[in-house]
């Protein structure tokens, strides 16, 4: 694999989507195209879910929520849902993961840390996962 692309879902990409793109991009080193969208994009970013990854070291402030494409899904060679996963287009050959994870919408930030490590576990399984070399 040449430099994979991973698309995160989620309803409103405005929180656990966000939050993975952000771990991906910077856990990943560039190695990894990183793509987001939502089934129903708010009108912006989670300011907690902003916080909690500022606590990170990661800025996802000036992202953008967007409606999920069906071009991402068929350029993607990794797609993970997180709660919207009726929704993705299916196409063979693409590996899907539905995160069960909680939505940090209207969550205080105490609450969202254990949601956002989480999501970083589960993002350093899949860099191990993927094939990064070249």
């Amino acid at each position: 694999m040449t430099q994979p692309t991973v698309l995160f879902v989620c309803v409103h990409n405005a929180g656990r989507s966000q939050m993975a793109a952000g771990y991906m991009r910077q856990l990943s080193g560039g190695k990894v195209r990183v793509l987001s969208g939502g089934s129903e994009p708010g009108t912006s970013i989670n300011p907690v879910a902003v916080a909690a990854m500022a606590e990170e070291g990661i800025d996802i402030a000036g992202e953008v929520p967007s409606i999920l494409q069906t071009a991402d899904v068929q350029v993607s060679d990794v797609v993970i849902t997180m709660g919207c996963g009726d929704v993705c287009p299916i196409f063979p050959g693409k590996r899907y993961e539905d995160w069960a994870l909680t939505d940090p919408a209207g969550r205080a930030i105490d609450e969202v840390r254990p949601i956002r490590d989480d999501i970083r576990r589960r993002i350093e399984v899949l860099l191990g996962e993927l094939d990064l070399e070249g």
